[in-house]
C-alpha cells in the first residue's frame, strides 16, 4: 500500500471518529503561532492543541518574512469576516526550534534564503539564521516593528529543543505594542 491510500484510509477514521462538526474558522484561544515546516517540530504535537484551538501558520525556519505579512492580512481580513477581528486579547507565538535545516540554506544556498527572507544576502546574518534563540527574538522584534499588525496582540517567542521535546520561553509574553 503506498503512503496516499495510508493516507485515505486514516481519514476514513477520522471522518467516524474524531471529527468535530461544531469547529469555528476563529480559533478558540485566539491565538495564531508561527511555526517551522520541519515535521519533527509540528505545534500541534509539541504543544498538545485541541483542533480548533490556534491556528498556525509554517514556513521554512519559522521566520517572519514578507509571504508572513501577506498572510496575516488576509487572515485578518478572514477574522473580520467570521466575526473576530484579530487583534486585541490574541496570543501571537513564535516557535523556533535547535537543530533547524534552515542554517543549510543559510551556509548553502544564501542567495534563495535572502529571497525568502526579503532581505539583501548580506543582511542574513542580522537574521541569526544558526542560533535559534536570537533568531527568536529578532522576529519578534520584526513583528513589533510592523506598522500594519494589529497592536493589540500578546506576542511570545518560544524555542524547542529537539533532543529533550521541551520549549523555552526566550521573550517573554508581552504586547506587540500598545494601542
Amino acid at each position: 500500500m503506498d503512503f496516499l491510500q495510508t493516507l485515505t484510509q486514516r481519514n476514513v477514521a477520522f471522518a467516524a471518529n474524531g471529527f468535530a462538526t461544531d469547529l469555528k474558522i476563529i480559533p478558540s484561544q485566539q491565538t495564531l503561532i508561527l511555526g517551522c515546516v520541519d515535521p519533527r517540530v509540528d505545534p500541534m504535537d509539541v504543544l498538545q492543541l485541541e483542533p480548533g484551538e490556534a491556528a498556525v501558520i509554517r514556513n521554512v525556519g519559522g521566520r517572519v518574512n514578507p509571504a508572513l505579512f501577506e498572510t496575516m492580512a488576509i487572515l485578518g481580513t478572514v477574522s473580520r469576516v467570521g466575526g473576530a477581528a484579530v487583534g486585541q486579547g490574541w496570543n501571537l507565538i513564535v516557535l523556533h526550534h535547535t537543530d533547524c535545516g534552515i542554517r543549510g540554506c543559510y551556509h548553502h544556498a544564501p542567495e534563495l534564503l535572502a529571497k525568502h527572507m526579503g532581505v539583501a544576502t548580506d543582511e542574513l546574518a542580522a537574521l541569526e539564521i544558526d542560533d535559534p534563540y536570537k533568531a527568536v527574538a529578532v522576529d519578534v522584534a520584526a513583528l513589533k516593528a510592523h506598522p500594519n499588525l494589529p497592536g493589540g496582540f500578546t506576542v511570545t517567542g518560544l524555542v524547542y529543543d529537539v533532543t529533550t521535546g521541551l520549549i523555552e520561553t526566550v521573550v517573554p509574553s508581552g504586547l506587540l505594542r500598545p494601542e
